[in-house]
């Protein structure tokens, strides 16, 4: 896929994903977000602007507000890990069950990466992670079809 939103193709081969987003750059996602995060490196935070991402809601909230948008296959969000400051969570719908997945950042030659599957697959950013699994079910039951809307109060 081109992450550039200009071009698109499927990439059958997940190991490809890391290659084709070096090529093809996507250099607009590394922004310096206002502020430290505990545990987080001052790049890789674009995520934080996206309606997917939900930011500190917890377990309980997050399965409320799936519920809410409705049991669909592939409605999900992104938020925070509770239990591991580094870590982020996927919340997702499957078969009316909604079912969590831990993303863990990953090291390699001084480089923080992102996985849903102990680094078999790793993503630069949180955005790249969410387009792969647009378009690919990978380890999840299902492909990420619909996010929830974060909604202001």
């Amino acid at each position: 896929m081109d992450f550039s939103g200009q071009t698109g193709r499927v990439i059958e081969n997940p190991a490809e994903a890391q290659s084709a987003a070096l090529e093809e750059g996507h250099a607009w996602r590394v922004r310096l977000w206002p502020g430290p995060t505990p545990g987080l490196p001052q790049r890789n935070v674009i995520h934080r602007t996206q309606h997917w991402f939900h930011g500190r809601i917890s377990r309980e909230e997050s399965h409320r507000i799936i519920k809410q948008q409705g049991l669909v296959d592939g409605l999900f969000l992104l938020r925070d890990s509770q239990s591991n400051p580094k870590a982020f969570v996927l919340t997702l719908c499957h078969h009316q069950k909604i079912k969590n997945f831990q993303i863990l950042p990953c090291e390699d030659d001084g480089q923080t990466f992102f996985s849903l599957d102990d680094g078999n697959t790793k993503f630069s950013d949180l955005i790249q992670l969410v387009d792969f699994y647009q378009l690919n079910k990978g380890v999840l039951p299902c492909r990420l079809k619909h996010h929830c809307i974060r909604v202001a109060l």
